[in-house]
């Protein structure tokens, strides 16, 4: 079986987990990146600051990105 191993980046810290992941294919991996992204976005959006960016990305054995899942922040307008 294929391993995967995340990768959480926040402005300029980024983590690689060490521990990699089995999955079956592509499809079961995207299924459980989705449900971890899930999990943490809650708090994650709770803390994030004014045009920043936090990203989850699963990554292959190489440490290749294969899935990638992006929260923007942008201020579209000035402010007063």
């Amino acid at each position: 079986m294929p391993i995967f191993f995340f990768s959480v980046r926040h402005g300029e810290d980024a983590c690689v987990s060490n521990d990699g992941a089995e999955f079956v294919d592509h499809n079961a991996a995207w299924k459980e990146m989705t449900g971890v992204c899930g999990d943490m976005i809650a708090d994650v959006s709770r803390k994030l600051a004014e045009n920043a960016e936090w990203q989850m990305e699963l990554l292959d054995e190489s440490k290749t990105p294969v899935f990638r899942i992006r929260l923007v922040a942008e201020t579209l307008q000035g402010t007063d």
